[in-house]
């Protein structure tokens, strides 16, 4: 008779455990000859020489699943158990599995482009309209990365620039005034993580998320780096971030310029990058469009219908500069 303890490292117990504990006591059938007690992250498993090592092989093979897969089913175990592959169903451009093992994936081809652009090169800007999937697909990949093993956390960024509410009115102290601004980053990763493995790696500092005033002096090193809303930034400040970037780092800049909120004398700082780092090597570049939006169909008929009022804003702009000249 021998005893050994297995923690689950990488995983919440909660998505391995089954609700109610439902996967242990299948384990339990499955093994019949074993002892086997869960509580917390660990497993603590007796039973002969024979059988509590294979207990353990099984165990870690489950945990690799469901790592992967973000979900656990009785069919998955009983496959694994009995030494068969897992009935899965292949998707096409698939990044990850987020919550409950729901793939994600890239959506369109130029979702798919920015998958490429990524694995390809360490920095990579993604622009266009809102609902593209632009931040959505970044944290994906980001995610990837840390679950592979690929880098060691996650950071995320925006500028904390209000559009038309000023920041001091809201209450509490400076992380419940930040908080809003960074809601869409969090919203995100609740898509892809569970939520007790979500909190422990922000408690933990392995995903950080922060407002891009808090990168100045830093060294962001084996990370996936994102700015998110990139347009609000000022020369200076994407400056400041692009030059963080650390080994075995990569990073992924988002934005729309159709959606600036800075002053109309400040301008863009990444409308300025793009103008400045076009060309260098290593920089890839993907431009999203309204065939790419994703969220409610009255989304791209907006985006549409704005394209318009801009372009007749320009055309009136240009007649009434023509007609002065005329005078």
């Amino acid at each position: 008779m021998i005893e050994q303890i297995i923690i689950l490292e990488h995983i919440d117990p909660v998505v391995f455990f089954g609700i109610n504990n439902s996967n242990i006591q299948l384990l339990k059938n499955l093994f019949p000859k074993l002892r086997i007690v869960a509580r917390g992250n660990a497993i603590k498993v007796s039973g002969n020489a024979e059988d509590v090592p294979l207990f353990d092989e099984k165990i870690r093979e489950l945990e690799q699943f469901a790592t992967d897969r973000n979900s656990l089913t009785e069919e998955n175990i009983i496959d694994i158990v009995k030494g068969k592959s897992p009935n899965t169903v292949k998707q096409d451009n698939l990044i990850i599995y987020g919550i409950s093992g729901k793939p994600i994936f890239a959506r369109t081809p130029n979702q798919q482009k920015l998958v490429d652009q990524f694995n390809q090169n360490d920095m990579v800007f993604g622009i266009g309209p809102a609902g593209s999937g632009k931040t959505y697909t970044a944290i994906a990949l980001a995610v990837r990365a840390l679950k592979n093993k690929e880098v060691k956390k996650i950071i995320l960024s925006r500028p904390a620039v209000e559009a038309g509410e000023k920041l001091g009115f809201l209450p509490g102290d400076m992380k419940d005034k930040i908080d809003p601004y960074l809601q869409p980053l969090y919203d995100a990763l609740e898509d892809m993580i569970a939520p007790a493995k979500l909190k422990d790696y922000i408690e933990n500092k392995v995903i950080q998320i922060a407002p891009l005033a808090f990168m100045r002096g830093r060294t962001l090193s084996d990370a996936v780096i994102i700015l998110d809303e990139a347009q609000n930034t000022s020369i200076h400040q994407i400056k400041m971030f692009l030059t963080r970037l650390g080994m075995n780092a990569k990073m992924i800049i988002t934005g729309d310029i159709t959606q600036i909120d800075l002053p109309p004398s400040q301008p863009s700082g990444l409308k300025h990058a793009l103008r400045v780092l076009k060309g260098v090597r290593g920089i890839g570049y993907i431009e999203f469009d309204k065939s790419d939006i994703v969220r409610h169909r009255l989304v791209q008929s907006i985006v549409e219908a704005y394209e318009k009022e801009d372009k007749r804003e320009k055309r009136d702009r240009e007649k009434a500069r023509q007609d002065r000249e005329a005078k």
